[in-house]
Protein backbone atom coordinates (compact mmCIF):
# COMPACT_ATOMS: atom_id res chain seq x y z
CA UNK A 1 0.00 0.00 0.00
CA UNK A 2 1.23 3.69 -0.70
CA UNK A 3 -0.33 6.56 0.62
CA UNK A 4 0.16 9.78 -0.89
CA UNK A 5 -1.04 13.10 0.82
CA UNK A 6 -3.05 15.48 -1.75
CA UNK A 7 -3.28 18.05 0.81
CA UNK A 8 -2.47 18.44 3.96
CA UNK A 9 -4.10 21.96 5.01
CA UNK A 10 -7.24 23.88 5.28
CA UNK A 11 -9.42 26.49 4.08
CA UNK A 12 -8.16 28.75 6.57
CA UNK A 13 -4.68 27.50 6.24
CA UNK A 14 -4.30 28.17 2.79
CA UNK A 15 -1.53 30.64 2.26
CA UNK A 16 -2.96 33.88 0.74
CA UNK A 17 -1.27 37.09 -0.61
CA UNK A 18 -3.20 39.34 1.92
CA UNK A 19 -1.53 37.70 5.18
CA UNK A 20 1.60 38.23 7.20
CA UNK A 21 2.29 35.58 8.78
CA UNK A 22 5.44 33.57 8.83
CA UNK A 23 3.42 30.54 7.65
CA UNK A 24 2.49 32.32 4.21
CA UNK A 25 5.75 33.83 3.83
CA UNK A 26 7.62 30.94 4.36
CA UNK A 27 9.78 29.48 1.28
CA UNK A 28 9.83 25.53 2.59
CA UNK A 29 7.54 23.73 0.70
CA UNK A 30 6.18 21.93 2.57
CA UNK A 31 3.89 24.82 4.13
CA UNK A 32 2.25 25.38 1.05
CA UNK A 33 -0.41 23.55 2.10
CA UNK A 34 -3.68 22.52 -0.08
CA UNK A 35 -6.91 21.55 1.35
CA UNK A 36 -6.91 17.65 3.02
CA UNK A 37 -7.32 14.57 0.87
CA UNK A 38 -5.06 10.97 0.41
CA UNK A 39 -4.86 8.92 -2.77
CA UNK A 40 -4.22 4.88 -1.88
CA UNK A 41 -2.67 2.46 -3.78
CA UNK A 42 -3.85 -0.54 -2.52
CA UNK A 43 -4.35 -4.24 -3.98
CA UNK A 44 -4.38 -2.60 -7.68
CA UNK A 45 -6.87 0.13 -6.79
CA UNK A 46 -6.60 3.69 -6.82
CA UNK A 47 -8.63 5.49 -3.91
CA UNK A 48 -8.83 9.19 -3.26
CA UNK A 49 -10.49 10.04 0.22
CA UNK A 50 -12.24 13.52 0.09
CA UNK A 51 -12.33 15.81 -2.84
CA UNK A 52 -11.64 19.28 -2.45
CA UNK A 53 -11.45 22.62 -4.26
CA UNK A 54 -7.93 21.24 -4.97
CA UNK A 55 -8.48 17.86 -6.26
CA UNK A 56 -7.50 18.87 -10.12
CA UNK A 57 -4.83 20.54 -9.21
CA UNK A 58 -3.52 17.60 -6.99
CA UNK A 59 -4.26 14.94 -9.56
CA UNK A 60 -2.50 16.51 -12.05
CA UNK A 61 0.38 17.32 -9.57
CA UNK A 62 0.60 13.68 -8.10
CA UNK A 63 0.23 12.16 -12.17
CA UNK A 64 -2.74 10.39 -10.81
CA UNK A 65 -3.87 8.71 -14.53
CA UNK A 66 -6.60 5.93 -13.11
CA UNK A 67 -8.75 6.63 -10.22
CA UNK A 68 -10.99 3.61 -9.15
CA UNK A 69 -13.79 5.49 -6.60
CA UNK A 70 -13.81 8.33 -4.25
CA UNK A 71 -14.39 8.15 -0.46
CA UNK A 72 -16.25 10.96 1.59
CA UNK A 73 -15.47 11.94 4.81
CA UNK A 74 -18.38 14.15 4.80
CA UNK A 75 -20.06 16.88 3.08
CA UNK A 76 -18.11 20.25 4.00
CA UNK A 77 -17.26 21.87 1.18
CA UNK A 78 -13.18 21.70 1.70
CA UNK A 79 -13.71 17.70 0.91
CA UNK A 80 -16.53 18.07 -1.74
CA UNK A 81 -15.78 20.96 -3.71
CA UNK A 82 -13.76 19.41 -6.42
CA UNK A 83 -16.17 16.43 -7.64
CA UNK A 84 -16.82 18.51 -10.58
CA UNK A 85 -13.72 17.22 -11.94
CA UNK A 86 -13.91 13.52 -12.08
CA UNK A 87 -15.37 14.21 -15.60
CA UNK A 88 -11.37 14.03 -16.78
CA UNK A 89 -11.71 10.19 -15.38
CA UNK A 90 -14.83 9.36 -17.09
CA UNK A 91 -13.94 10.83 -20.45
CA UNK A 92 -10.48 8.84 -19.92
CA UNK A 93 -11.77 5.21 -18.36
CA UNK A 94 -15.21 5.58 -19.88
CA UNK A 95 -17.37 4.99 -16.90
CA UNK A 96 -18.81 6.32 -13.81
CA UNK A 97 -16.95 7.32 -11.31
CA UNK A 98 -18.02 5.40 -8.11
CA UNK A 99 -18.65 7.22 -4.83
CA UNK A 100 -18.62 5.87 -1.43
CA UNK A 101 -20.48 8.54 1.33
CA UNK A 102 -23.55 8.67 3.89
CA UNK A 103 -26.73 9.14 2.89
CA UNK A 104 -26.61 12.62 4.52
CA UNK A 105 -23.32 13.10 2.34
CA UNK A 106 -25.17 11.80 -0.60
CA UNK A 107 -28.00 14.28 -0.03
CA UNK A 108 -25.82 17.33 0.03
CA UNK A 109 -23.85 16.92 -3.23
CA UNK A 110 -26.87 16.44 -4.49
CA UNK A 111 -27.91 19.57 -3.84
CA UNK A 112 -24.38 20.87 -4.29
CA UNK A 113 -24.08 19.10 -7.79
CA UNK A 114 -27.67 19.12 -9.22
CA UNK A 115 -26.95 19.13 -12.79
CA UNK A 116 -24.76 15.85 -11.85
CA UNK A 117 -27.94 13.92 -10.81
CA UNK A 118 -30.39 16.01 -13.17
CA UNK A 119 -32.81 13.62 -14.89
CA UNK A 120 -31.84 15.13 -18.19
CA UNK A 121 -27.92 15.83 -18.26
CA UNK A 122 -25.87 18.35 -20.31
CA UNK A 123 -23.58 16.83 -22.62
CA UNK A 124 -20.54 16.71 -20.72
CA UNK A 125 -21.23 16.69 -16.85
CA UNK A 126 -19.70 14.68 -14.37
CA UNK A 127 -20.98 10.66 -14.25
CA UNK A 128 -21.03 9.36 -10.80
CA UNK A 129 -22.35 6.23 -9.39
CA UNK A 130 -23.27 6.43 -5.95
CA UNK A 131 -22.63 3.92 -3.09
CA UNK A 132 -24.27 5.10 0.65
CA UNK A 133 -22.10 3.57 3.19
CA UNK A 134 -23.00 3.30 7.23
CA UNK A 135 -21.00 2.50 9.84
CA UNK A 136 -20.42 -1.37 8.30
CA UNK A 137 -17.62 -2.32 6.85
CA UNK A 138 -18.01 -2.84 2.97
CA UNK A 139 -15.50 -3.86 0.32
CA UNK A 140 -14.27 -2.05 -2.62
CA UNK A 141 -13.52 -5.12 -5.58
CA UNK A 142 -11.87 -7.35 -2.71
CA UNK A 143 -10.55 -4.33 -0.58
CA UNK A 144 -12.33 -4.17 2.85
CA UNK A 145 -12.56 -0.94 4.21
CA UNK A 146 -14.24 0.59 7.65
CA UNK A 147 -15.76 3.34 8.72
CA UNK A 148 -14.85 5.29 11.38
CA UNK A 149 -17.31 7.40 13.22
CA UNK A 150 -15.90 10.56 14.57
CA UNK A 151 -17.37 13.58 15.54
CA UNK A 152 -16.45 17.09 14.19
CA UNK A 153 -18.22 19.23 16.95
CA UNK A 154 -21.82 17.92 16.50
CA UNK A 155 -21.44 16.22 12.97
CA UNK A 156 -20.68 12.86 12.46
CA UNK A 157 -17.60 12.81 10.13
CA UNK A 158 -15.79 8.98 8.71
CA UNK A 159 -12.64 8.15 8.87
CA UNK A 160 -11.60 4.80 7.20
CA UNK A 161 -9.48 2.18 7.96
CA UNK A 162 -8.01 0.17 5.12
CA UNK A 163 -5.98 -2.71 6.37
CA UNK A 164 -2.93 -1.33 8.76
CA UNK A 165 -3.71 2.46 7.54
CA UNK A 166 -6.42 4.69 9.29
CA UNK A 167 -7.24 8.10 8.05
CA UNK A 168 -9.01 10.39 10.37
CA UNK A 169 -9.57 14.43 9.67
CA UNK A 170 -12.13 17.10 10.80
CA UNK A 171 -12.36 15.30 14.35
CA UNK A 172 -12.70 16.86 17.95
CA UNK A 173 -13.92 13.40 19.44
CA UNK A 174 -13.79 9.86 19.16
CA UNK A 175 -15.36 7.44 21.35
CA UNK A 176 -14.50 4.27 22.76
CA UNK A 177 -15.81 2.26 20.29
CA UNK A 178 -14.96 3.67 17.74
CA UNK A 179 -11.42 3.67 19.02
CA UNK A 180 -11.07 -0.04 18.88
CA UNK A 181 -11.73 -0.06 15.18
CA UNK A 182 -8.48 1.77 14.87
CA UNK A 183 -5.97 -0.07 17.64
CA UNK A 184 -4.24 -2.25 15.45
CA UNK A 185 -3.35 -0.18 12.63
CA UNK A 186 0.42 0.72 12.06
CA UNK A 187 0.13 3.94 10.52
CA UNK A 188 -2.90 6.85 11.27
CA UNK A 189 -3.43 9.76 9.96
CA UNK A 190 -5.41 12.46 12.09
CA UNK A 191 -6.33 16.47 12.00
CA UNK A 192 -4.18 19.01 13.87
CA UNK A 193 -5.39 22.04 13.37
CA UNK A 194 -3.51 24.61 15.13
CA UNK A 195 -2.00 24.64 19.15
CA UNK A 196 -5.42 26.84 20.42
CA UNK A 197 -8.37 25.22 21.83
CA UNK A 198 -10.83 25.04 18.74
CA UNK A 199 -14.77 24.20 18.84
CA UNK A 200 -14.29 21.23 16.26
CA UNK A 201 -10.83 20.14 15.66
CA UNK A 202 -7.96 18.60 17.70
CA UNK A 203 -5.51 20.74 18.80
CA UNK A 204 -1.69 19.59 18.21
CA UNK A 205 -1.82 18.19 21.97
CA UNK A 206 -4.91 16.78 21.60
CA UNK A 207 -3.70 15.09 18.33
CA UNK A 208 -0.50 13.57 20.38
CA UNK A 209 -2.40 12.37 23.24
CA UNK A 210 -4.85 10.06 20.78
CA UNK A 211 -1.72 8.60 19.48
CA UNK A 212 -0.06 8.05 22.60
CA UNK A 213 -3.36 6.36 23.60
CA UNK A 214 -4.13 4.28 20.01
CA UNK A 215 0.15 3.31 20.30
CA UNK A 216 0.41 3.36 16.55
CA UNK A 217 4.09 2.62 14.96
CA UNK A 218 3.63 6.73 13.43
CA UNK A 219 1.43 9.02 13.30
CA UNK A 220 0.59 11.64 10.58
CA UNK A 221 -1.04 15.45 11.24
CA UNK A 222 -3.41 16.70 8.33
CA UNK A 223 -5.59 19.55 8.24
CA UNK A 224 -3.16 21.53 9.77
CA UNK A 225 -4.03 25.45 10.23
CA UNK A 226 -1.10 28.09 9.24
CA UNK A 227 -1.73 29.30 12.66
CA UNK A 228 -0.18 25.47 14.26
CA UNK A 229 3.16 27.26 12.92
CA UNK A 230 6.01 26.60 10.22
CA UNK A 231 6.60 22.71 9.79
CA UNK A 232 10.57 22.97 10.59
CA UNK A 233 9.50 24.63 14.03
CA UNK A 234 6.67 22.25 14.48
CA UNK A 235 8.29 18.24 13.85
CA UNK A 236 11.09 19.51 16.71
CA UNK A 237 8.15 19.49 19.15
CA UNK A 238 6.75 16.14 18.38
CA UNK A 239 7.72 12.70 19.42
CA UNK A 240 9.10 10.14 17.58
CA UNK A 241 6.68 8.28 16.10
CA UNK A 242 4.98 11.30 15.09
CA UNK A 243 5.09 13.74 12.16
CA UNK A 244 3.47 16.53 10.40
CA UNK A 245 2.18 15.53 6.83
CA UNK A 246 3.19 17.55 3.90
CA UNK A 247 1.50 17.77 0.84
CA UNK A 248 3.23 15.33 -1.82
CA UNK A 249 4.38 13.15 1.05
CA UNK A 250 4.26 9.49 0.33
CA UNK A 251 4.12 6.63 2.77
CA UNK A 252 4.75 2.58 1.98
CA UNK A 253 3.27 0.20 4.13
Amino acid sequence: MIVTFLGTGTSQGVPVIACECDVCKSIDFRDKRTRSSVHIDVDGLSLVIDSGPDFRYQMLRERVKRLDAILYTHEHKDHTAGMDDVRSFNFIQKADMPIYAHHRVIEQLKKEFSYVFADKKYPGVPQVAIHEINGSPFKISDTMITPVEVMHHKLPVYGFRIKDFTYITDANFISDEEIEKIKGSKVIVLNALQKKPHLSHFTLEQAVKMVQRIQPEKAYFTHISHKLGKQRDIEKELPQNCELAFDGLKVEL
